[in-house]
C-alpha cells in the first residue's frame, strides 16, 4: 500500500467507493466521473504505479483484472451489445491516479478514436 494513494485508500476502507465486485486480488468499483452509462474501474488490491512497473510476474494479474471486467460487462447485459476496456499509463496516456486501473466502459456507443 502506498499511503498517498487514492486507489490504495480505497481498498483499505479508508475512503468509501461503490463497489461493484471485489475478491482477494481485486476490487471493481464505480467511477465517480463516470464517461459512460457504465464506468468501472478495475484495480489491483496491490499497489503497482503503472503499466511500465508490472513484471512478468504479473500477467496472472492482469488477466485476472481483464476476467473481473469481462464478468461484469455479461452480468450488466452488455456482452453482446460490446464495451471497451481501457489502461491509461502515464500523463500523455491520461494516467491521473497512479495505481493501475482497467477502465471498463459501456451502455453506450463508443467513437474511435477515443480522444
Amino acid at each position: 500500500m502506498s499511503d498517498d494513494c487514492l486507489f490504495c485508500k480505497i481498498t483499505a476502507g479508508e475512503i468509501p467507493a461503490t463497489i461493484v465486485r471485489e475478491d482477494p486480488t481485486a476490487l471493481a468499483f464505480e467511477d465517480v466521473n463516470p464517461q459512460a452509462p457504465l464506468h468501472v474501474l478495475v484495480i489491483p488490491r496491490r499497489h503497482i504505479a503503472t503499466l511500465n512497473d508490472l513484471t512478468d510476474a504479473d500477467e496472472a494479474l492482469v488477466g485476472h483484472l481483464v476476467g473481473m471486467a469481462r464478468d461484469i460487462a455479461r452480468e450488466r447485459g452488455l456482452d453482446s451489445r460490446g464495451y471497451r476496456t481501457v489502461f491509461n499509463c502515464n500523463t500523455d496516456g491520461g494516467q491521473t491516479v497512479f495505481h493501475i486501473h482497467l477502465h471498463l466502459l459501456g451502455g453506450r456507443s463508443l467513437t474511435w478514436p477515443p480522444g
